[in-house]
C-alpha cells in the first residue's frame, strides 16, 4: 500500500497548480498564425461607480476589474475574483497600483501609479499582458482612461490602438 505523500510535497504542487491557473494557455503551435480574439459585447466606459457595482458581492453579477484603466470580465475566475476569494479586494475598481505592487492593502488598489518602481512597472505590464489581456474578456474601459479629470477628452487615449477595439462599432 502506498503512503500519502508528505504535507512539505503538496505545497509546492498546490503553487504549481496557482501558476497554472494564473498562465494563459497557448492557443497557436510554433509556426501558426494566432486566431484573433473572439468579439464580446460592445466595450462601455465605466465611472468609478459603475464599476464598484461588479465587485463579485452579488451572485447574478458578472465580476470586473481594471487594470490600467482596461475593464475585464474576471467571472470565470470566481474562485479567485469572486466574493471571499483571494483577489476580491481587486474588483470592482481600477487596482493597477496594487497588481504593479502586487498588494491588497486598501491603500494600493488605486489607478495612479504615481511613484512606482520601473521594476514595478515592468511587473505590471507583464501581468496585464499575459494573465488579463491573455484569459479575460474586455467589457470597457475607465472614465478616468477617455476623460481628464475636468471631462475634457484624454488626447492621449487612441481608440485604435485598444485592445479588441473597433473604432467603426464602439463609437
Amino acid at each position: 500500500m502506498a503512503r500519502p505523500a508528505p504535507r512539505w510535497r503538496l505545497r509546492p504542487l498546490a503553487a504549481l497548480a496557482l501558476v497554472l491557473a494564473l498562465t494563459p494557455v497557448a492557443t497557436a503551435r510554433a509556426g501558426q498564425t494566432p486566431r484573433p480574439a473572439e468579439r464580446g459585447p460592445p466595450v462601455r466606459l465605466f465611472t468609478e461607480e459603475e464599476l464598484a457595482r461588479y465587485g463579485g458581492e452579488e451572485e447574478d453579477q458578472p465580476i470586473y476589474l481594471a487594470v490600467k484603466g482596461v475593464v475585464f470580465d474576471v467571472s470565470s475566475g470566481k474562485e479567485f475574483y469572486g466574493r471571499g476569494a483571494p483577489y476580491n479586494a481587486l474588483t470592482g475598481k481600477d487596482s493597477t497600483r496594487g497588481v504593479a505592487k502586487m498588494s491588497l492593502d486598501p491603500a494600493d488598489l488605486t489607478h495612479d501609479t504615481t511613484g512606482l518602481t520601473a521594476k514595478e512597472l515592468e511587473a505590471l505590464d507583464d501581468v496585464f499582458t499575459r494573465v488579463y489581456k491573455a484569459k479575460y474578456p474586455i467589457v470597457g474601459y475607465t472614465a478616468r482612461r477617455i476623460l481628464n479629470e475636468d471631462g475634457s477628452p484624454n488626447l492621449d487615449f487612441k481608440p485604435e490602438d485598444q485592445p479588441h477595439f473597433d473604432i467603426k462599432d464602439e463609437f
